[in-house]
Formats: C-alpha cells, sequence, structure tokens
C-alpha cells in the first residue's frame, strides 16, 4: 500500500510527533456559512511520511512558518513552492526566488515530498458519548491524524444519545471538547417526531442532517417513513443546510435464514441491489418535489447511477458518495466466517466494483468516504463467523488516502483527482468549501505531506483505531 504515517505540525506552529502529545484545548468557532465545529487552538496540521526525518537543526517544538517542497500541489499542476503560513491560515504561496526567508518562525523543507491539502473526511462514526468501547474522539481522531485526515464529520449516529436535538448536540460537543486532534464537524440526525428540532440545531451549526430509510442498526435511531421526510424537507426549504440518506429500504423478506450464515454470499443476497434503487428513487423524487440538497451516503450499487443522472438532469440538488472499502474489496474475495467485512449496504462483486470506478471517473460519484464504523470484536462475531449476526461496519479511517490512491492511481486518476474527491468535494458537502480543501492564501494551514510512491505495510501496531480487528 502506498500513504502516510505521520507526524503532526500544529499551527501555532509547534512541531508534534503525532500520537506523542497530550490533548489540545478546543474553542468554539463559527463559520461563515454558521457552521460549529471544534477547531485547535493550535491550527497548522502539517502530516508527513514516516520516512520523512525533520532536519536536524529542526527540533520538536519548533514554530513552522513556511512549508517548502519540490512537489506543491496547485490546482491540476505539481511544482516547487512555498507556503507561507500565518495565524493558522495560507498567507501566500510563493516560488523560491520570491521567498525572501523573513519569516518569523522556521522553514520547513520536505524535500520532493508530496504537499496537497488535508483530507476532510465527512462521514466518520465516532460513537461518543456512549458507545466509547466503540470508538471515541480521542482515538478516532488521533486515527485520522494519523492518515493525513485534517477534518472529520461526526455522524449522528452511534452515540448516545444521538445528535437529534438542540440538547443532545451540545452534549456531544461538551464530551468532545479536549478530545480531538484534527477539526471536527458534526451531522444532526432526521428521526420521527423531531422535525421541530431541525432548524434549532441548524442555528447551531450543525453541517446538515442524516437519516435512515431501513433499521439503522440501533434503537435509539429509529428510520424515517415518508410522512417524516415530508415534514423534515418542509422544515430545510429555504436553509442552505443538506438532508443525508441511508438509501437502503426493504424490498423482499430476508433471505439470510436460507443460506449458510457463514458465507457471505448468504449476506449480500439479503441485500439486493433492489434496496438502494428503490430508496434512491424516493430520494430523487423528493429531493426535485422540495429542491432541498440531498445527498446519498455510501452507495454500493452501481445499478442506481441511471437514476441520480437523470434526477440531476432535470434540476435535483443531490451529490452522491461512495466509499473506499467499495472501491477496494468485492464480495468473491471474502473468506466464510471473515465478518470483519460486514457492512451495509455490502460489498458487492466485481463487476459492479469497477462500474463505481468508471463512474468516479466520468463524475457520476461526487466523493469518496470512508464510513469508518467500527464496533468491539464481540459484535463483529469473529468468534462464529455469523454474518446474519454481525455488526456491519467496517474501521478505514487511518488508511483512506492510502487505499485510494493505491487503487485510483492503477486506474488513470490523478493526484488532483484525489484532492477533488477526498478533500474539496466533502468539504462542500460540509460547507467548509471557504476555508478547507484548498491550497490557497486564506484558506486553513491544513497540509498532508506523503510520497506517493512510497509502499508500506499496514501492522497492528501502527493502527489508532480503538479496535483494530
Amino acid at each position: 500500500m502506498v500513504g502516510p504515517e505521520i507526524q503532526h505540525v500544529t499551527q501555532t506552529g509547534k512541531v508534534n510527533k503525532c500520537l506523542s502529545f497530550g490533548p489540545f484545548s478546543r474553542g468554539w468557532c463559527l463559520s461563515t456559512r454558521l457552521l460549529t465545529f471544534l477547531k485547535c487552538r493550535s491550527r497548522v496540521r502539517v502530516f508527513c511520511t514516516h520516512s520523512f526525518s525533520i532536519k536536524t537543526d529542526m527540533e520538536l517544538g519548533s514554530i513552522i512558518s513556511a512549508v517548502r517542497s519540490k512537489r506543491v500541489l496547485l490546482g491540476d499542476e505539481v511544482r516547487p513552492a512555498i507556503i507561507v503560513i500565518k495565524d493558522g491560515k495560507i498567507h501566500e504561496i510563493l516560488s523560491d526566488s520570491d521567498f525572501s526567508g523573513d519569516v518569523a518562525g522556521e522553514v520547513l523543507d520536505v524535500g520532493d515530498r508530496l504537499v496537497m491539502p488535508g483530507i476532510v473526511d465527512c462521514h466518520v462514526h465516532v460513537n461518543e458519548p456512549g458507545r466509547t468501547s466503540w470508538e471515541g474522539f480521542w482515538t478516532a481522531t488521533r486515527a485520522a491524524a494519523a492518515g493525513g485526515v485534517t477534518t472529520i464529520v461526526d455522524m449522528p449516529l452511534n452515540s448516545i444519545p444521538p445528535t437529534t436535538t438542540l440538547g443532545n448536540f451540545h452534549e456531544k460537543l461538551q464530551e468532545a471538547t479536549g478530545k480531538c486532534f484534527v477539526d471536527t464537524a458534526f451531522w444532526g440526525g432526521v428521526i420521527p417526531g423531531n422535525q421541530l428540532e431541525l432548524r434549532p440545531m441548524i442555528q447551531a451549526g450543525v453541517a446538515g442532517f442524516k437519516c435512515f430509510l431501513i433499521h439503522s442498526g440501533v434503537e435509539e435511531f429509529p428510520h424515517v417513513n415518508d410522512w417524516d421526510l415530508h415534514r423534515a424537507m418542509k422544515q430545510l426549504q429555504g436553509t442552505r443546510s443538506v438532508l443525508l440518506f441511508h438509501a437502503e429500504r426493504d424490498v423482499q423478506q430476508t433471505t439470510e435464514e436460507n443460506g449458510d450464515p457463514c458465507q457471505y454470499s448468504t449476506f449480500l443476497q439479503s441485500r439486493p441491489d433492489d434496496m438502494e434503487i428503490d430508496a434512491i428513487r424516493t430520494v430523487t423524487e423528493l429531493c426535485l418535489q422540495y429542491q432541498v440538497r440531498c445527498h446519498i451516503v455510501h452507495l454500493s450499487s452501481a445499478k442506481p447511477l441511471k437514476l441520480i443522472q437523470e434526477a440531476r438532469q432535470a434540476g435535483a440538488p443531490l451529490t452522491v458518495e461512495t466509499t473506499h472499502h467499495y472501491l477496494s474489496l468485492c464480495a468473491e474475495n471474502i473468506p466464510a466466517g471473515a465478518t470483519q467485512f460486514k457492512c451495509c449496504p455490502p460489498i458487492r462483486g466485481s463487476v459492479n466494483q469497477e462500474q463505481l470506478w468508471s463512474a468516479l471517473k466520468a463524475g457520476q460519484i461526487d466523493m469518496v468516504v470512508s464510513d469508518h464504523s467500527p464496533c468491539t470484536p464481540d459484535l463483529k462475531k469473529l468468534d462464529n463467523g455469523d454474518f446474519t449476526e454481525a455488526w456491519g461496519g467496517i474501521s478505514s479511517l487511518q488508511f483512506g488516502l492510502p487505499l485510494f490512491w493505491s487503487s485510483a492511481s492503477k486506474r488513470g486518476f490523478k493526484l488532483s483527482d484525489v484532492v477533488r474527491l477526498l478533500s474539496w468535494k466533502t468539504a462542500q458537502l460540509s460547507s467548509l468549501d471557504n476555508q478547507k480543501g484548498s491550497l490557497a492564501p486564506g484558506y486553513d494551514a491544513d497540509l498532508v505531506i506523503w510520497d506517493p510512491e512510497r509502499e508500506f505495510e499496514i501492522k497492528e501496531a501502527s493502527i489508532y483505531h480503538k479496535n483494530k480487528s
């Protein structure tokens, strides 16, 4: 696998070994788009590959005022540049000949390592408060930092309580304060009966809302019906918010009991493509009717893409994501009992996977996220390998960048595509595109420094998720 292990340069600009420093004090930030997220007091985050060593004259704790590289990704172009940083923001980007060297702190020279915007992962289940045995802000954001993810957006479930009321949102903010190593924003949730909570949560700064059209897997976050959706859409009309859909719907009786529960094919047959098609048809109709921004999370089937394209052509403000596991794994290669690969919607076959890649290249799929959804080993049923009983979720927050590039580079994707799909489009969805996802003056100085050509092996000791299986 190609990708980074990380060091961390913070924006007061102290250089710290990632995962060896204590918790940062967090402050509140209200962006120009009224989005609340927890933001580091120390604001520059620079992540580098493990093969990079800071010069001997630059000790840990130095103040970084500029980053020099022979390879800086600026738009579609990779060229030598120096990024000058002031007050947590990119101040200017200069050539060597234009850089006077007159800066307050140190200049970090990373040689020919690639410098690009930090990853914005807008689909992360942190599970705190309430299920911190599954994950938590401390471990999730450490894992994010170790993978070049400088911003996450936390999902409204599987925390207890879920982020479905203003009070619950405030409780989550209190739990997260002081525990996050990267910037963290939050999605709210739409469940039956909470429609009057939506506008107060928008005013408080949630990035948008998520709902399920099928059982969510946890009792405290029930799925919605058509009536709930119409009521929610009416509340969201006229706002700049977005409604995210887990787009699966029951279309048949489950067939899980008709096959061997330890065979992946049994589980796959229980979640057919039609479940996504039926749900996405509903989403497109609502999106066109209300003209509220809608987003389909973790698309696994390529079959609904025609529906999505037709809705967009008709004027629907609709976006769609897929995930690293759908692009990297295929059903044919999942062994019997390997429940660590269970997720919902399911990982499908190799032909479908290549169709997802083609759609990504054609712009039919807008972005790629982790859908980091961990749990404890006992819930994964690793002891008996029963897919029908195992929790559905995969932990990949730390490894999204190398996973994506390892596969994408073989299919003709460029480094600028990585930024577009993993940083810029995800920042746009989360209303963070006025400060994240780009290397430009005025943007947050969230930088990833890595070697796209270097390969490394994932070892358990290097994984910073709470549950490593």
